[in-house]
């Protein structure tokens, strides 16, 4: 089996551990779902009827492999926060919103990052390379739902590039729903791309301190060719890594940003679901957010072997 089997063999396999330890601890958390979807002046009767009918009085492992039967054929039930409505159909229509702010942060994170990287590395020591450090030290310290306030007040009600709050779906008008996505993804993508400006800037500053960069140098070869041909290949890799967290974090849900900005995406339909116990939801995004964090390290340890063929995978 090749590095990539390997490697979705493991991703499958940690994907099973985490859909089975989601279950078990919603399990064991207390209160009876069946109570709190009647109600307490429910009867004995009532609740029993409905725990039957939800399958909680079988055994353990014989509801764990229901819910994942049902959780692989997306036949999840019903909500008890959004009354009764499908869980499936819930969350289908929240996906392409975090997926879009999560997309457009993405695509800022890397125009943001690895442009003022590149430049710091030619300017070394320069006050351009001391402005762009400072900078970043600073927009990492600024959380982003910070900069979601302030982006608001800024850009909403001082300039009025944009109205707090007056979401568009994307069903009605996609371009001004990407329009009113650009700020919540500025403020995701800053600090994140800070980060990783720094990551990818230490990588090459460090590749090019090693032995085989001196020996290039020393053979004629100029520093702008082997900063292209070798350095920046090598440095890539433990930027792939955080870049790996980073689109972990934003596609599974910017729960604070959707919060700020009233976007109806996959964090603020799991805080509701928190706020009315809606176990039958929570666990269900709680196995998207792993699916999506697995998913995102894979790709990035997949992206990394490609990058560099030296790398061996090891269970």
């Amino acid at each position: 089996m090749g590095f990539i089997g390997k490697r979705l063999a493991v991703t499958l396999l940690t994907l099973f551990l985490v859909s089975f330890l989601t279950f078990a601890a919603f399990s064991v958390i207390p209160g009876d779902p069946a109570l709190l979807a009647l109600g307490i002046e429910a009867s004995d009767e009532q609740i029993a009827a409905l725990r039957a009918e939800m399958g909680l009085d079988r055994g353990y492992f014989e509801q764990y492999f229901s819910w994942l039967g049902r959780f692989l054929t997306g036949s999840l039930g019903s909500s008890s926060r959004f009354r009764g409505q499908s869980i499936s159909a819930l969350v289908a229509e929240r996906l392409p919103v975090t997926f879009s702010l999560a997309l457009i942060s993405l695509i800022l994170i890397l125009l943001l990052s690895v442009p003022p990287a590149m430049l710091s590395v030619k300017k070394e020591n320069s006050v351009t390379d001391r402005l762009l450090n400072t900078f970043t030290a600073l927009t990492i310290s600024f959380p982003g739902f910070f900069l979601g306030i302030l982006f608001i007040w800024i850009f909403g009600l001082v300039l009025r590039l944009f109205v707090p709050g007056a979401y568009v779906d994307y069903r009605d008008n996609f371009p001004s729903f990407l329009g009113y996505l650009f700020f919540p993804a500025l403020a995701i993508a800053i600090p994140n791309a800070a980060v990783l400006v720094k990551f990818l800037r230490g990588a090459i500053f460090r590749q090019l301190k090693s032995d085989y960069v001196r020996t290039a140098l020393s053979k004629g070869s100029t520093r702008r060719r082997v900063l292209r041909e070798h350095v920046l290949k090598n440095a890539a890799i433990p930027a792939i890594t955080t870049l790996g967290m980073i689109v972990a974090e934003i596609f599974s849900g910017s729960i604070v940003i959707e919060q700020v900005f009233g976007i109806p995406g996959i964090g603020r339909l799991l805080i509701a679901s928190i706020g009315s116990r809606d176990f039958a939801m929570v666990q269900t995004l709680a196995v998207y957010i792993a699916f999506v964090v697995v998913l995102a390290n894979t790709v990035a340890d997949i992206a990394i072997r490609i990058v560099d063929p030296r790398i061996r995978f090891r269970a």
